[in-house]
């Protein structure tokens, strides 16, 4: 069981966790919620020992391990499938031991514990979990380094629940994911069979895979039984409650006092007057409801609407080299008021798809025809890091402005969520999620007739989330978005678009059923997709492909001499002569765990006949 105990937590002067208590029992399958910078995070890193409490505890049972998403992404040299694997600590270092190994009595265990952790299914495990997460069969056999850093993230995440610790922690894993891995991992956290705790703002994902929220909230910890909208319920019903217990309690105040001030001069009264004012003394304050408004977000209309269709595409190919196009046959209809959302994992094309609409790339045929004074804005996530990290939003403001009076730049300041003081804090200094409303705020400064968004959501907690869908839906301008918040497409969205297969289509279904779809693809064997640094580029030739299959070959070979020397190791320990009468019990370990190894040599040897029989296939 996870107790935390009489918790306080202090850092850099801020009271985060005021004496909070919770207990975790095992199995249980937490999210953890509360408003960006209330200290959940920071939670995180006293669970793991990584920072000292002010007052307090935290205990975990003395066996558990404890395991969360590393801070930098995996790089070098090492394909992504071993880079997994070796996430499997005790794995690895019983398979390193067993090739140096001769006593037979220490073969035996190593092999006996192989077995017992299912050792020999792993690389199979890992794959799956790899796919899951996007990345295809070519791909897990690439090196780290070949990736850019959001990807290599996915492996780091890939990694962390491959080792499967008793206690997983999760700070935000969906930022790092498209719609389509974010599904996986909703499925694949629901079925986790032990403890973890999740930090994230993510209603469905909250929905799906949780069964316990735990709730942050003016340094209090509150565990709630139930998935997100339970939770919400119950909230709501406990703020009530003590909204009427403060006024119940107030009016008693008053009471008491009245008499108090009525009769502490009188003798006769005096005593009881005395009474009350130590019943006053003993009467604590039940805590007051304080709401939390969260600033709402808009988006200034265009001036003018204009006739439809604002964009149309007929038949257009575009992409980075006209050899090779990303997107092929693309034909669609943008009108003033729809609101699109992009499906599609990442590396399909929606990033083109998108400078294409922007006019940031011009197609290679076909044609595109935009209305006359067509005024697009354009957020994505990395544009973040352009901010001036020296200026204030007030500074950005006034760029933008030129000379208009200071009375209306801090008027559009305060519009988009930075009034007063906040106006005049340096960038550098604002939160993830204020540098996103900044963002938002400059992109459609100018009140444009169509939005693209590209993960708006990251880095917005719940109530932002909701006050960001809020904007769209209100927004009289086209909307196109990218993201992997279920939420925001499903309560903003009236059309879904597919981008796969190089080209874009209709979807007909919800996204019930695109949850299917994906879910039983990432079963099997995903479609091979283009996994660089750079965003999206063509599919790389077949001379890469031969490339990553002579690796598959190697490796499989790899496999096989390792395995066999297991088995020759065995075989020599079994033919002692008085192994079966002198210690049975190890005699049949060692059975046991030769019977494993075969079959291992047996994949082993598939995997090699698979490999080589396509590498001659793409040779032809």
């Amino acid at each position: 069981m996870l107790s935390i105990t009489d918790l306080s937590i202090r850092l850099a002067g801020r009271l985060l966790i005021d004496s909070s208590s919770v207990q975790i029992t095992p199995g249980s399958r937490v999210g953890m919620v509360g408003r960006n910078g209330t200290g959940k995070s920071t939670l995180f890193k006293v669970i793991r020992g990584e920072l000292a409490a002010e007052h307090g505890s935290v205990t975990l049972p003395p066996r558990w391990r404890v395991g969360s998403l590393a801070q930098e992404a995996p790089n070098g040299p090492e394909s992504l499938i071993s880079v997994v694997l070796k996430a499997d600590l005790e794995r690895d270092a019983l398979l390193h031991e067993a090739e140096s190994a001769t006593d037979p009595h220490r073969i035996a265990e190593i092999q006996t514990r192989l077995v017992d952790i299912d050792a020999h299914s792993a690389p199979s495990r890992a794959a799956a979990i790899l796919s899951g997460l996007g990345f295809s069969a070519a791909d897990q056999l690439r090196p780290c380094a070949e990736f850019s850093g959001g990807w290599r993230m996915r492996v780091a995440l890939a990694a962390t629940l491959f080792a499967a610790p008793d206690l997983l922690l999760l700070d935000e894993p969906t930022n790092y994911l498209d719609l389509e891995g974010t599904l996986w991992l909703e499925d694949h956290l629901a079925h986790y069979p032990r403890t973890v705790i999740v930090i994230s703002h993510d209603r469905d994902l909250l929905e799906s895979s949780v069964d316990q929220i735990l709730h942050l909230e003016r340094g209090k910890l509150t565990l709630y039984k139930g998935a997100y909208s339970s939770f919400e319920e119950q909230r709501a019903a406990r703020e009530l409650l003590d909204a009427k217990q403060v006024k119940r309690q107030e009016a008693e105040r008053a009471h008491l006092q009245a008499f108090v001030d009525r009769f502490k001069a009188k003798a006769s009264k005096a005593r009881q007057a005395q009474s009350r004012v130590k019943m006053l003394e003993r009467l604590k304050p039940i805590r007051a409801l304080v709401t939390e408004d969260v600033r709402e977000i808009t988006f200034p209309a265009p001036e003018k609407i204009l006739s439809p269709p604002i964009i149309a595409v007929d038949n257009a190919s575009v992409g980075y080299d006209p050899a090779t196009p990303v997107l092929s046959r693309v034909t669609l209809r943008i009108d003033n008021d729809d609101r699109i959302a992009l499906l599609g994992a990442n590396g399909n094309g929606k990033s083109t798809l998108v400078k294409l609409l922007a006019a940031r790339l011009a197609p290679f045929s076909g044609k595109v025809t935009r209305a006359d004074k067509l005024s697009i804005a354009y957020f994505a996530q990395h544009q973040l890091d352009e901010l001036n990290e020296d200026a204030s939003a007030y500074d950005h403001i006034r760029k933008l402005m030129g000379d208009a009076p200071e009375a209306k730049v801090r008027a559009r300041a305060g519009a988009i969520g930075f009034s007063g003081k906040a106006a005049d804090t340096k960038a550098g200094k604002l939160s993830g999620g204020e540098k996103a409303r900044l963002l938002l705020g400059l992109a459609t400064f100018f009140g444009p007739n169509m939005i693209i968004l590209d993960e708006p959501t990251n880095h917005l907690d719940i109530d932002s989330r909701a006050a960001l869908a809020e904007a769209i839906n209100e927004f009289p301008g086209a909307i196109i978005m990218v993201s992997h918040d279920r939420y925001l497409i499903e309560a903003c969205a009236d059309q879904l678009w597919i981008v796969a297969d190089r080209t874009v289509t209709n979807y007909d279904g919800d996204l019930d059923e695109y949850r299917r779809l994906v879910l039983s693809s990432r079963n099997g064997e995903p479609a091979p997709r283009e996994r660089s640094a750079a965003s999206e580029k063509p599919q790389r030739p077949k001379s890469d492909n031969r490339g990553s299959l002579k690796k598959r070959i190697a490796e499989a070979e790899s496999e096989i001499a390792r395995v066999t020397d297991i088995i020759a190791k065995i075989d020599t320990a079994l033919a002692l002569p008085d192994i079966f009468t002198r210690d049975p019990k190890q005699a049949a370990q060692l059975s046991k765990a030769r019977a494993n190894a075969a079959d291992a040599l047996a994949r082993a040897e598939e995997q090699w006949l698979e490999a080589s029989a396509q590498f001659d296939e793409a040779a032809t």
